[in-house]
């Protein structure tokens, strides 16, 4: 099922804080990722590289519309469309950018078929994704890489950032995930909110509240995925359909694939 989202308040959600709420997500997803403003640097700047400072956008799994926050004060000349199937998020998502010409979000699931008939274009600049596409496991994904492939126009880019771990280097890898939950337990005894506790404040607001139940029903608790290594994303790109493909950003446990169409 799919639909484009309206955007508009009514009622109590026209007195909704929603960069409040936005700020907040973001607050509790760098308790997670502390290089996320990094990667969301690297990333608009390749986009700028390849496409230009004003592109059309698909924000792909764009939750609160964390990149189209950060790609419109860049490019304010830029669009975006962003599409996920969080009504939460997307509640969230749509007060944030309410009146902005320059966005437009769409209900969908990613993992439908059918998909891309929701989108109101038939091409892209650039579709870019960060810290969602976990959420499918690895032969799923590379199909959706497929149909990401149809939607870049030639020339165009392909962005994803997450989480990318190297099965061929496993004492490495405990010994980044040890210090960065050392980091990360810090931080919690300060108060930082974790995701399961940000879920529980959105549940506990009468805005949110419905379509919080609503995004349990859907996706449960915890993501399902398998999260293959950069190589295997960058393999999977080029036999979807990219020229090019390659890692152009890292941190010790996560990686930016950029495909070029």
């Amino acid at each position: 099922m799919a639909g484009t989202g309206t955007g508009t308040e009514t009622g109590a959600e026209a007195g909704t804080n929603w960069r409040a709420w936005q700020d907040s997500w973001d607050q509790q997803q760098q308790w997670y990722l502390p290089d996320r403003e990094e990667r969301f640097q690297i990333m608009l700047d390749m986009v700028e590289a390849t496409v230009g400072p004003a592109p059309r956008v698909l924000d792909l799994a764009c939750g609160t519309g964390s990149i189209t926050d950060r790609l419109l004060q860049r490019f304010p000349d830029s669009t975006s469309v962003g599409v996920d199937l969080d009504p939460a998020l997307l509640t969230i998502a749509e007060g944030t950018f309410a009146g902005d010409d320059r966005v437009t979000f769409v209900t969908a699931d990613l993992k439908d078929p059918e998909w891309t008939a929701a989108l109101p274009h038939e091409s892209y600049d650039a579709v870019l994704t960060a810290t969602a596409l976990h959420w499918l496991y690895s032969a799923p994904l590379a199909v959706l890489y497929g149909q990401v492939a149809g939607l870049v126009r030639d020339g165009g880019v392909f962005m994803n950032a997450d989480h990318m771990p190297d099965p061929a280097t496993p004492r490495i890898n405990a010994a980044e995930r040890a210090l960065r939950h050392r980091r990360m337990d810090r931080a919690k005894a300060e108060g930082v909110l974790d995701w399961k506790e940000w879920w529980q404040v959105a549940a506990a607001d009468p805005v949110l509240a419905a379509p919080t139940a609503k995004r349990f029903e859907i996706y449960g608790e915890h993501a399902d995925g398998d999260m293959p290594s950069a190589e295997w994303h960058a393999r999977s790109l080029r036999d979807g359909g990219f020229s090019e493909a390659r890692v152009v950003w890292a941190s010790p446990s996560d990686s930016l694939v950029l495909g070029l169409k």
